[in-house]
């Protein structure tokens, strides 16, 4: 019997069979199995992002603190806690401080050094159940909303391409650049 028909019950638990083929390996391609297809330039645009400290790329729209602590509730609360508390998920508020000692708490106020890397990763990552689910305005809002939870934007605070990169985070400074620059 061949390793892959061993392997099969592996494979599909894993959700990869479609990956492989019921052919014999002698008849597939020489080029190995067809495992997709090659991504138009449009595809690559679709998944290639990514929001530098500078807020380059940032998307069009904008949200407030209200419409973020909304958004929050119906999406964000039941991993994160009321206010960003945590539960199941990490903290997202608080650890102001606790850096340097023996139990850091890292949050998007202690520890994250640009409001960018905020958005893009509520962006890329969020809601764990669905992710890249939120529109533009719907992560805008929640940005706002846990900027202002910690401390670091007013209530009446709005982000949006504009307002996002100029926020000064606590921790800004608790980096080194490597880069050479």
């Amino acid at each position: 019997m061949s390793t892959l028909r061993l392997l099969a019950p592996a494979l599909a638990a894993a959700g990869l069979v479609a990956a492989c083929t019921t052919q014999p390996i002698a008849t597939r391609s020489p080029a190995g199995p067809d495992l997709g297809r090659s991504l138009s330039p449009n595809d690559v645009e679709a998944i290639d992002f990514s929001i530098p400290p500078s807020g380059a790329g940032l998307p069009p729209g904008s949200g407030n603190v209200r419409q973020g602590e909304a958004v929050y509730a119906a999406k964000c609360q039941s991993c994160h806690g009321a206010k960003g508390a945590g539960k199941p998920a990490d903290p997202l508020v608080g650890g102001n401080g606790s850096l340097a000692s023996d139990n850091p708490v890292r949050t998007v106020g202690s520890y994250w050094p640009y409001a960018t890397t905020l958005f893009d990763y509520i962006r890329r990552a969020m809601p764990t159940t669905a992710p890249r689910s939120l529109s533009n305005d719907e992560v805008y809002a929640v940005s706002a909303y846990l900027l202002n939870l910690n401390g670091i934007v007013a209530a009446d605070a709005v982000m949006s391409a504009q307002t996002l990169p100029q926020v000064r985070m606590p921790n800004r400074d608790g980096f080194v650049d490597y880069s050479g620059k």
